[in-house]
């Protein structure tokens, strides 16, 4: 394996559910925050606001599979990689652990497209990713990944 940006955290109670283990939906979150950290790392912002122009990365698909669960006040480590690399989009992968013994609990998924607001309609509009950016992208790769 080559590149993986890891972000660690300690499960808070109110991300637990009823029987204290992790409700589901706070793994997208995390995944959402290790992105915005990975992109802060490499120098840049998930939202850029430029002489009136904003961007962003609303995504085109997520998705996330569950292998053993976690529970209040265990550390879980979110390690991201960049799996796809194209002209308008990236495709991250997550792996989620439990940081004390290195157990596997989760898998994810992110395809998110760089966007802009056209502003003559208003309208979301898919925008290349900025070169420098892609650049910075296409050095994380992970290895015997496609380049497009």
């Amino acid at each position: 394996m080559g590149f993986a940006f890891v972000q660690q955290r300690r499960v808070e109670f109110c991300e637990t559910d009823m029987a204290g283990i992790v409700h589901f939906a706070n793994f997208f979150r995390w995944m959402e925050s290790a992105e915005h950290a990975f992109l802060r790392s490499l120098g840049f912002s998930v939202h850029v606001n430029e002489a009136g122009q904003s961007s962003g990365w609303p995504r085109l698909k997520v998705g996330c599979d569950y292998v053993k669960p976690l529970r209040f006040e265990d550390v879980v480590e979110t390690e991201l990689s960049v799996r796809e690399v194209r002209s308008r989009s990236v495709r991250y992968g997550f792996t989620f652990r439990l940081a004390s013994a290195g157990v596997v609990v989760a898998h994810g998924e992110v395809v998110a497209v760089h966007a802009g607001v056209n502003p003559a309609t208003g309208q979301l509009q898919a925008s290349p990713i900025p070169e420098p950016l892609r650049a910075l992208l296409f050095a994380k790769l992970e290895p015997g990944q496609p380049e497009s």
